[in-house]
């Protein structure tokens, strides 16, 4: 088969479009033929190393997978050739595209319990959009951070996949959203999607507009998975008793914070890590049923995988990138 090849971590030049051997299925396993492929940070944070989780090189990276399964193993049952599928790429082995081959590939080895069904109604560019993002977003908002309807949400990179997943959740449970990122285009974006505000960063101050958007009460729930120069100013936008989310720091994973407004505001910071099973098959279910809309913001061949992760590593895009090998 073909893949998108990290033969060793650093640059997009390191990403060789070549042969790859052919996956295996082992007896509990399937092997699904890639049809799309959604782009996460992880992927660029694989290719260029990661302190502290060391990767094997030569490597394929990718974990947002959609496709058809066109071989089963020898205990595999519930499953056939032919099925349409996504998939939760957080294995008992290790994550799909970080320890185990992924899918920035033409085919890729799947664990049977990992499978989700995908509806005959949504392309597999939504598929390959929804695993991740949606998962991630899932679990962070309502296991750990217990949102609900009338409260009021501030969502920092709410351009990107799991912040427009974050913005689209938290209006289908009632919440009001206000939605900040670092353009008045992306802003526009929002708006279109639900966002009852939207804050451009990159010309005002978010945490100023937040107060003043919230009355001088401070918001409910922040979501914050940038990290960096966001972390201190957002503990200030949540009111007393708040929660602060998070599950990433693309921006920096070693800021500078304030712990006065936590002690004083009686805050909540909750980490949320990955989603589980039911995260992913359930933000299937709602995009099935029309409750969540992903939003694909570009589509390109596997050859072109470099090209595709210097749009995210520069910001251009809206939603999420596909590769389609």
């Amino acid at each position: 088969m073909k893949a998108a090849v990290i033969e060793k971590q650093g640059g997009i030049e390191n990403i060789v479009y070549r042969d790859w051997p052919d996956p295996e299925p082992g007896a509990n396993d399937v092997i699904v033929r890639v049809k799309a492929c959604g782009l996460n940070h992880l992927d660029i944070f694989v290719r260029r190393g990661m302190p502290g989780f060391p990767v094997p090189m030569p490597f394929i990276s990718g974990g947002d997978i959609a496709g058809e399964i066109c071989a089963v193993g020898d205990d595999v049952s519930d499953w056939a050739v032919g099925d349409r599928v996504t998939l939760n790429p957080d294995t008992h082995e290790g994550m799909i595209g970080e320890q185990l081959i992924g899918g920035l590939a033409e085919m890729v080895r799947v664990p049977v319990q990992n499978l989700v069904k995908l509806p005959d109604n949504l392309s597999f560019e939504t598929g390959a959009a929804i695993p991740i993002n949606y998962g991630t977003a899932h679990r962070m908002l309502f296991h750990r951070g217990r949102l609900s309807a009338g409260e009021t949400m501030l969502v920092l990179g709410a351009s990107g996949g799991v912040g427009i997943a974050s913005v689209q959740y938290g209006k289908m449970v009632g919440a009001k959203v206000i939605a900040a990122a670092g353009s008045a285009e992306k802003c526009e974006k929002l708006a279109a999607l639900g966002a009852d505000f939207t804050i451009n960063y990159a010309e005002e101050d978010f945490s100023a507009a937040t107060w003043k958007i919230s009355e001088k009460k401070g918001v409910d729930v922040v979501v914050n998975f940038t990290g960096g120069d966001t972390w201190a100013p957002c503990l200030r936008t949540a009111k007393p008793g708040g929660r602060v989310l998070t599950c990433g720091a693309t921006a920096g994973h070693s800021p500078e914070t304030d712990l006065r407004y936590i002690w004083v505001r009686e805050l909540d910071v909750l980490g949320s890590n990955s989603y589980s099973q039911n995260d992913v098959a359930k933000s299937v279910a709602y995009a099935a049923e029309g409750k969540l809309d992903p939003v694909i913001s570009d589509v390109l061949p596997l050859e072109k995988t470099g090209e595709a992760e210097t749009m995210m590593e520069d910001r251009a895009f809206f939603g999420k990138i596909i590769i389609r090998p």
